[in-house]
Formats: structure tokens, sequence, C-alpha cells
């Protein structure tokens, strides 16, 4: 009986495989215990950014210190872009070994094999992991692996290889546990969402018409692309009972020239008309975006086009972040890279914006009447909460809220977030 802890960096597709892994494990008499206590240290990681692989190597190194005997495990996408051993790890596994990680610690332990890296782009098929009891009030449910872009600043198509799709069948199975553990509200997510069912010859919309016959509550959506959301998805999501009006557009840019040079495959055009559609369709929905500042050969006049054309359609929130250049990416070896100064004015000028915009769509809000779905309760004996369109509120009650659902008019709350 070997006791572990698990370390996550990165994406909720990691967070969900972590919960997977660590589930599966303490099936098998593995015990889950504290980082100080633990036999076995498992680092699921991140390689979006040169940081995130620093970030792995300083923990390995970390725990080793703190513990030379505890057997350090580096899983998931640094694992897989690395495929060599890597200092202070006893044992490395690529994103498709990791799912099942008990039979290496096996092999770790019989024999030191230490390295279990395939080539993700043989793997044709998804690997589906059921996860039985998630912890979270709000269960992100992951629908597929992998992407089939090849954007100029982007390494995740190494780590995750092409876009494969979990089936229906086991989505709704893994959506129907949930709402067995009285789940309300679930989240589709996955590296590239909007590609799900291109393998099994399907469309993303038919997998939601599927998830508009469970019995859950609500659900949200990942990431997607604004091209992704075609006339019968649209049509579908504003017609549906269930679809919570919350949309995370990942746009990187506003700029055509910038989007040609990251490869992305939309024009700015295409991003405001389909916006202004969706405000017009839905009311008062959640836009959130994500915008890369200082992407090389962005001139003050490109990135101004990028800021004007926020000011015109008005995202509710800007996840704005300075270009970092990532080794073995298109992008990596450009020229015109932009000065870091000039990256991280840009960024602020994007995070100011946002600020702004924001409280712009709070203030809309503050007399609507929205369902409002308790999570944690903090020490103080506060809720947080959130409405289908993704205003986060806390309310202060002895009574347990969580997991329930209450519909209120917001202007009961001093504040939103």
């Amino acid at each position: 009986m070997k006791k572990f802890y698990i370390k996550t960096l990165g994406c909720k597709t990691n967070a969900i495989e972590s919960q997977i892994i660590s589930e599966n494990l303490k099936k098998l008499g593995f015990i889950e215990t504290s980082k100080n206590e633990a036999e076995i240290y498992i680092l699921n990681s991140c390689t979006v950014t040169s940081h995130s692989d620093n970030q792995a190597k300083y923990l390995l190194k970390q725990i080793k210190k703190e513990n030379p005997k505890i057997k350090t495990i580096l899983v998931g996408c640094m694992a897989q872009t690395a495929n060599i051993k890597i200092e202070n790890a006893d044992l490395i596994l690529g994103n498709n070994e990791k799912l099942e990680i008990e039979k290496y610690i096996e092999k770790l332990f019989e024999n030191g094999e230490n390295l279990f890296v395939k080539d993700i782009f043989k793997v044709r098929e998804y690997k589906n992991k059921t996860l039985i009891n998630s912890k979270s009030t709000r269960p992100n449910v992951k629908i597929q692996d992998g992407c089939n872009n090849r954007c100029a600043y982007c390494l995740i198509p190494f780590a995750r290889g092409n876009s494969r799709s979990n089936s229906i069948q086991n989505i709704i199975e893994q959506i129907n546990l949930h709402i067995q553990n009285n789940k309300k509200e679930i989240v589709l997510t996955g590296i590239h969402i909007g590609q799900w069912g291109l393998d099994l010859g399907l469309k993303f919309v038919d997998l939601l018409k599927e998830v508009e016959k469970t019995e859950i509550k609500r659900y949200r959506l990942g990431s997607l692309y604004v091209n992704e959301i075609d006339d019968e998805l649209f049509d579908f999501l504003k017609n549906s009972k269930k679809f919570c009006p919350h949309f995370h557009l990942s746009l990187q840019s506003l700029c055509d020239k910038t989007l040609k040079n990251m490869n992305r495959n939309y024009t700015k055009n295409e991003v405001l008309i389909k916006i202004k559609k969706i405000k017009e369709n839905f009311n008062l929905p959640f836009i959130g975006c994500d915008i890369i500042t200082g992407f090389p050969n962005e001139t003050d006049d490109d990135f101004t086009e990028t800021k004007e054309a926020l000011i015109e359609v008005k995202p509710s929130y800007i996840h704005s972040f300075p270009y970092s250049i990532r080794k073995g990416t298109k992008a990596a070896t450009m020229e015109g890279q932009v000065l870091e100064h000039i990256k991280k004015e840009r960024t602020k000028e994007l995070i100011e914006l946002c600020t702004k915009l924001h409280k712009e769509f709070l203030d809309l809000n503050k007399n609507e009447t929205k369902e409002i779905l308790y999570e944690k309760k903090s020490k103080e004996g506060y809720y947080t909460g959130v409405s289908e369109n993704y205003i986060k509120v806390h309310k202060f009650s002895d009574v347990n809220l969580q997991n329930t659902i209450e519909k209120v008019n917001l202007a009961e709350f001093k504040e939103l977030y």
C-alpha cells in the first residue's frame, strides 16, 4: 500500500486526468496523502510555455531535496514533448500512458524501467477513462483530446496529438454518473472541443443534442473558435433549455495580419459579426476571450487595431498575456520579435480595458433575475455562487447552500464578480 501525492499544473483537461489517476490508484489500494507523507510524488505537467517546463523542473528538484527517498513520477505534456530522461524524475510517462499509471509504477518498482512515452501522433483513438466521483460542484467532462490545428506559437498538438473524440455513449455515461451524484451543472471540455466529432463523422451539435436529453440541469462549453459556431450550432444553443449563455472565444488577436502570422483560420470581421450576433440573440451573455500581445511583427498599429476592435464589441472579460517564445514552434524563429517591455505595456493596457468592460457587463446585470448555483463555503461563512451567464456572487448563510440552485435578483448582492 503506497502513499501518493499528485500535483497538477496547467489546464482543466489535466485537472480531470489527475482526478482519474487519483481515483484509479485508490481503487488499487494506494493511499492519497499530503506531500510530506507521500512515498510517490506524481507531477502532471504542462508545457504551454517555457515557464511551465521550468516550474515542473523546479518542483521535482524541490521535492527530491525535501525527501531524497521519494519516488517522483513526471507525467503529462512536458513529459510527452521532452521524451527523454529528466533530472529528478524516477519515472516519465507520456499523455497516453499516464492514464494507466498503475502498471508503470509496478514496472518502476520491479525492474527500474523509467521512460514510457509513445509517439502521440500514432495514437488514433480516444482513451476513455471514467471519473466516478468528482469533488467539484460543477465537474468538467472531457469529451476529446488533441488538436488538428498548427498555430504558429503553440506546442500543444505535439504534446496531445491530433484530435480524438470520445464517443457519445461514453460521454453520456459520464454525465449520468455526475447526475447520480447530484451534480447540477457540467462543463464540456477538452483540448479543442470544437473539433469533437471530426474523426467520428459527426458534428459537435450532434453531441449537444444528446446532452440536452439528459437530466443535467445546465451545462457550459469550453473554449471555441468563432468559426466553429456555425448557424446550426448557433440556433441549437439559442433554443436550448440547458445551455448557459457563457462563451469563451479563442481569439488571440483582432488584427488580420497578426491572425495570418499566427496561422489562425478566421478574420477580424468574422469575429465582430459573430460576437454581435451572440449579443443580439442571448440575454446578456458572458463573452470571454484570450488575446496574445506582442506576437512577432505586431506593430503599434496592429495592437491598436486589436484594442479598438475589443472596445467596439465589448467582451465581458479579456484574458490577455504577452507572447512567450516557445522553442519548437514556428513563431520562435520568426523575425520581428517584440521587446519584452512593449509586450508588458500592451498587456497592461488590455488588463485595464478588461477591468472597465467587465464592470460595464456587471452593471448591465445588476437588476437581472438569475439562477445561482452555490459552490464552496469560505471560512467566514460565505458561499460562492455562479449564475448561468457566469457572474459570481458571495452569500452568507448558516444553512448549507452548497450544490443548491436559487433564483434571485442580483440587486440583492452588494457586489458582483
